[in-house]
């Protein structure tokens, strides 16, 4: 692994526990964190800025001296109101890691280089990862085709070659890595670490609703439906709950709309909170378990793997 020894420590697995909407919180970062991966959460799941404040110190109150480290993933898009509060809270709680989305990482680098962090930042083509790399960033998440929610069009088989044509930092790849032997694919194209997103979303200490959990079980690759129609950028989610939500999937493929994020307690944020996303990897899972169970089998399948 191409990682410091700060960001490799008490790894037992390669990966990042990707930040999910709706998904991903304190419990799930902890959970994560005690079973051996990176946990991370998205902003906009704390509804209030104080709710993530609290969300920041509980995590490092919690923190065990063996447990790997956290990563806080930021909205960068002008559309997000809520950018500069959450800026102010960067120098309070220095998380070591920061993964800025949907957007010039430029606000957010110069705020956490200060304090001695790093930043990432989720890109989902050869374009942008040549951008935020002349930004400076220290590190790339390459959304690849087959990730859950906003997602890449290109295949990680051409996609982590490319950057690593130019760039010689920290690379995550995420899209469609639930299995230990993903993980392990991963590391051999040429990426650091991984992003595990479908695969936690049924964990025990996720966020997610019982009924999103269930539909997760039960899916297959077939009922993953892509679309720019909810947010504005190209997403996966799951046709059943598109169909629940009273959308036709089939209407919605080759429709995009304007991206309006406002503020995570806004009217617009809540305009795709009752559609469900997933990744073409969700056919891997089977039941729903706590996250370490489901983090230790993938740590079993990688140490085969090797």
């Amino acid at each position: 692994m191409n990682l410091p020894d700060w960001m490799a420590h008490g790894l037992r697995l390669p990966a990042i526990a990707a930040p999910m909407f709706l998904v991903s919180g304190p419990d799930l970062v902890i959970a994560s964190r005690r079973a051996g991966i990176i946990g991370s959460f998205p902003v906009s799941n704390a509804r209030t800025i104080e709710q993530l404040d609290e969300w920041m110190m509980r995590i490092a109150a919690e923190s065990g001296p063996d447990d790997p480290i956290w990563a806080l993933n930021m909205i960068v898009h002008r559309s997000y109101t809520r950018l500069p509060e959450e800026l102010d809270l960067l120098a309070k709680h220095r998380p070591r890691i920061v993964i800025t989305a949907l957007g010039s990482p430029k606000p957010v680098i110069e705020a956490v280089h200060a304090y001695g962090g790093v930043v990432f930042a989720d890109v989902n083509s050869v374009a942008q990862a040549e951008k935020a790399a002349a930004a400076g960033v220290d590190g790339l998440v390459l959304v690849s085709a087959g990730a859950g929610g906003h997602t890449g069009g290109l295949s990680a088989f051409a996609f982590v070659p490319a950057v690593r044509e130019f760039f010689d930092g920290i690379v995550v790849l995420g899209g469609a890595i639930s299995t230990g032997r993903a993980v392990k694919a991963a590391q051999i194209l040429g990426a650091d670490l991984a992003y595990l997103g479908t695969s936690l979303i049924s964990a025990e200490e996720s966020m997610a609703q019982a009924e999103y959990k269930d539909m997760i079980v039960r899916a297959g690759s077939e009922d993953i439906v892509l679309s720019a129609a909810l947010t504005g950028a190209p997403a996966n989610w799951l046709r059943e709950s598109l169909i629940s939500a009273g959308y036709d999937p089939e209407a919605l493929v080759g429709q995009k709309t304007t991206m309006n994020l406002g503020a995570p307690d806004s009217a617009q944020a809540k305009r795709w909170r009752d559609v469900w996303s997933a990744g073409q990897g969700v056919g891997a899972v089977k039941r729903a378990a706590a996250t370490a169970d489901i983090i230790g089998a993938l740590i079993a399948e990688y140490q085969q793997a090797q």
